[in-house]
């Protein structure tokens, strides 16, 4: 039998406190890890499916999650928004110098 290893970080803090000293150097609400087993075919599809609309199949999990929570009338009102997709936006130059001559 293989080693699990150590136990994953969940983001919560056993002692219901502030949390460590290097939790202000994340972000202010950490993304929880989830492991979900599915049945191959609906992984596949689901892949598929990710694929077709250039999601990973993470981020089309999510997205269909939250689309069924809002459905349902149970999103609570503090879920972010998912993040755009694709690269972010360039900061915009500087603007050139003045002459001063």
């Amino acid at each position: 039998m293989t080693d699990p290893g150590p136990p994953a970080d969940t983001g919560a803090d056993p002692a219901g406190g502030a949390g460590e000293a290097g939790a202000a150097a994340r972000t202010p609400r950490a993304r929880k890890q989830v492991l979900l087993r599915l049945d191959p075919a609906v992984h596949d599809a689901l892949a598929a499916w990710a694929a077709g609309e250039l999601r990973s199949t993470n981020a089309q999990i999510e997205f269909l999650l939250r689309r069924a929570l809002a459905d349902a009338g149970r999103l609570p009102s503090a879920v972010r928004p998912i993040a755009r997709r694709g690269r972010p936006p360039k900061a915009e130059p500087p603007p050139p110098p003045e002459d001063t001559a």
